[in-house]
Parts: structure tokens; sequence; C-alpha cells
């Protein structure tokens, strides 16, 4: 499954109105640390595990939505649960981190 790129237009859409589990990868072009998490993030979207959606959202572009769910660095995944913010993570973690996270909502 492709990484959606979400913005203020589609965030609704694909997260808040999402049932199921959605990643959503806050990040920015210029951040080291989010240019090394991204592989992390692209093998888990790769996997098509039902009921999960992956999304990023360029903080810069969007810097409503990174205030709206407190997003102070990044990379920060939040991870929604039907439609609710349910977990964060923030800094660089490995698929295995990020996947006991997510395992922990189902």
């Amino acid at each position: 499954m492709a990484i959606v790129t979400l913005s203020k237009d589609n965030f609704e859409s694909e997260v808040l109105n999402h049932k199921g589990i959605v990643l959503v990868d806050f990040w920015a072009t210029w951040c080291g640390p989010c240019k090394m998490f991204a592989p992390v993030m692209d093998e888990i979207a790769g996997e098509n595990i039902p009921d999960l959606k992956v999304g990023k959202v360029d903080v810069d572009e969007n810097q409503d939505l990174a205030g709206q769910f407190k997003v102070m660095s990044i990379p920060t995944v939040g991870i929604f649960k039907d439609g609710k913010l349910a977990a964060t993570s923030v800094g660089v973690k490995s698929k295995k981190e990020i996947m006991d996270m997510v395992n922990n909502l189902k």
C-alpha cells in the first residue's frame, strides 16, 4: 500500500473518518532523522497490513495540523485508531517498536 500524503485538505477523510489504525508520520524535508526514519514507514506501508493505513504530514506545509496534534519535535508518529489519536512516538524508532505500539491498540 502506498503512503498517503496528508494535508489539511484530506486529513479528516483519510485519518479522522477512517475505521481502523492510521500511522501518521509528521516530518519535514530538512530533517535528517526524518530521512533516517522514512524507510521504516515505507517498509510498514509495503506490508499491506489489513486495517492499517500509513500517511505522512509535511509539518512545514501543514503547520496547523502539527499544532493541532502538539507536534513539538520531528519525526513524530501519531497512531490514530478509529479517528482518535491513541498513541504518539517521538524520534527515530525501529519497525518493531512502531508495530508493537500498533499491535497494543488492536
